[in-house]
């Protein structure tokens, strides 16, 4: 069975339909309920200092290993044919976020774009973990611009690359492995030894997706050699060791700066920009981001089509 081919079904349902609010008010959606299964174990688990460590990582092997047995259970039960690959992307479909990252951003540029700041920021603050409220027009389209990489890589590239590998397992692990780091995988003082297991798994898991969504992005840019070139001067300077490959390419692509200091909450972190010599971003980079995005998604399609069609 092509898995490339079941994630083809699964991102071409996603740009159709995204995840329709009326199956999530009746069933809500995988993520939730995974988020469930990681709530639970971490108020249980979460409790005995000395073992933080440990117990956090039995949390992460105990998620994971869930999501990956239901998604192997799934496969296994699926027929060998075609009607398997669209059984199986029809499963895989929830787990694919392109319409909804956006329809995200978007909500961000249609305020920038009627000078209405603090709807701006209001939408901004659905999408990034910092503190928006005092974030002027250049940090409300940063912060969009830079969400939008980063989780190209998290909720595309990377769900479709472990599940056309390793098919429902891979993309249900994958996913797991997210949202675990997204809950529990934060430097605080509650989730540093709980989530350490976490946060691990996530930068490994990510490796190679956050690469291939950088050089996708440069590839469609029309600006690939200044894409390419920021990518690997500025990648490695950023704070995670995988969101600054997406971010530093959409940087050079858009020919504007990106990350530097920020807030979360109280503390104001001394982050180093991507790309520094350039100028700030205008509302009409987060457009031309959403540009890129969408041509990047365009090359995607077109890359599992062609791995499915060898596979098949």
């Amino acid at each position: 069975m092509s898995f490339a081919a079941m994630m083809l079904v699964a991102l071409a349902l996603d740009l159709a339909l995204g995840w329709p609010k009326a199956i999530y008010d009746r069933i809500g959606h995988p993520v939730t309920w995974l988020g469930a299964l990681i709530t639970l174990l971490e108020r249980r688990w979460n409790t005995n200092r000395p073992l933080r460590r440990a117990r956090g990582t039995g949390a992460a092997a105990l998620v994971i290993g869930v999501a990956a047995f239901i998604g192997l259970a799934l496969q296994l039960a699926l027929p060998a044919n075609g009607w398997g690959i669209a059984l199986g992307g029809v499963l895989a479909w929830p787990l694919v976020a392109m319409r909804s990252m956006h329809d995200h951003v978007a909500a961000v540029l249609h305020p920038l774009q009627s000078g209405d700041l603090p709807a701006a920021r209001h939408a901004v603050s659905m999408i990034v973990g910092r503190d928006p409220s005092k974030l002027d027009t250049a940090g409300v389209t940063r912060a969009a611009l830079e969400s939008l990489a980063e989780n190209t890589s998290d909720g595309i590239v990377a769900p479709l690359f472990w599940g056309a590998i390793l098919g429902l397992p891979g993309i249900a692990a994958y996913k797991a492995i997210n949202t675990l780091d997204s809950m529990i995988g934060h430097k605080t003082a509650r989730y540093l030894e709980f989530g350490w297991a976490s946060a691990r798994i996530d930068d490994v898991a990510n490796l190679i997706p956050a690469r291939l969504t950088g050089l996708v992005f440069a590839l469609v840019s029309g600006r690939a050699r200044a894409s390419l070139h920021c990518m690997w001067r500025d990648a490695r300077h950023h704070r995670s060791p995988n969101a600054g490959w997406p971010e530093a390419a959409m940087a050079g692509a858009l020919a504007v700066r990106l990350s530097g200091p920020r807030a979360y909450g109280a503390e104001v972190t001394p982050e180093p920009w991507v790309n520094s010599g350039a100028p700030d971003p205008h509302q009409t980079d987060l457009h031309l981001g959403l540009r890129l995005y969408a041509r990047s998604m365009g090359l995607l399609a077109l890359a599992l089509g062609g791995v499915a069609l060898w596979t098949l």
